[in-house]
Order: structure tokens, then C-alpha cells, then sequence
């Protein structure tokens, strides 16, 4: 599965499970730990928890696996890290916290409307 590939499939995920505010962050020139993240929300610890199983569950059936997980246990950020990609699922008030856009404002927003249902992308 190619990065962009799996890119659109985390995306795709978040969306259908009602992630809020996924935001694609482009970092490769920033630095070498990814070349994206992708950040969501989730309305609550059991959404969050919810929403990091189903990325693990589904980019697993198709054989990819992440590096690392952290955050399971408390669900407030839980980041899974698939080397090229990092994606952090966080409850919203911890998002507020972090502010994860703010501190990579010097990475490349991508524009992934056309993929989430509910802005006009596929149904």
C-alpha cells in the first residue's frame, strides 16, 4: 500500500466512524519522523477508543501494521504510528490542549474534502 493510499484509507475510516475535524498535515520537509499526520477528534474517550480500533482493524486486514500505539489506556490522545504516517485521535478538549496544527503551522495542509461524506465527497 502506497503512502498516498494509505493516507485516503485512515481518512476514509475517521469519516465513517464520525470522526470530527480531520485535518492532513504535509511535514516531510519539516522532518524525518512522517511525512503526514493526520489529526481527528473524537466526542468522547469511548469515540476516541473506538476510532484508533477501527484504523489498527481495517489498515490490519490488508496487512499493514502499525509501528507503535500509544494512549490506549487513558483514550485521550491515542496516536498510532505507521512510519510515513502518524495519526493522533484525540478527545477534544485534549486536542485544544496540544494544539498539534499550531505547533506544525510550518507544515503543508492537505486538502482531503473530497473524501469526507459529509463535504461533498463520495457517499
Amino acid at each position: 500500500m502506497t503512502t498516498q493510499e494509505k493516507l485516503e484509507t485512515i481518512v476514509k475510516i475517521l469519516d465513517s466512524k464520525k470522526a470530527e475535524d480531520i485535518q492532513v498535515i504535509g511535514i516531510t520537509n519539516l522532518t524525518i519522523i512522517a511525512d503526514y499526520f493526520i489529526i481527528a477528534t473524537g466526542t468522547s474517550t469511548t469515540q476516541v477508543k473506538s476510532l484508533a480500533d477501527e484504523v489498527e482493524f481495517r489498515l490490519g486486514e490488508q496487512g499493514v501494521e502499525p509501528r507503535g500505539i500509544e494512549g490506549i489506556r487513558s483514550a485521550n490522545w491515542i496516536v498510532l504510528d505507521y512510519d510515513d504516517i502518524v495519526v493522533h485521535v484525540f478527545y477534544g478538549d485534549t486536542r485544544g490542549e496540544y494544539q498539534l496544527e499550531k505547533l506544525w503551522a510550518d507544515g503543508e495542509k492537505v486538502d482531503i474534502s473530497h473524501l469526507l461524506i459529509d463535504e461533498g465527497g463520495p457517499q
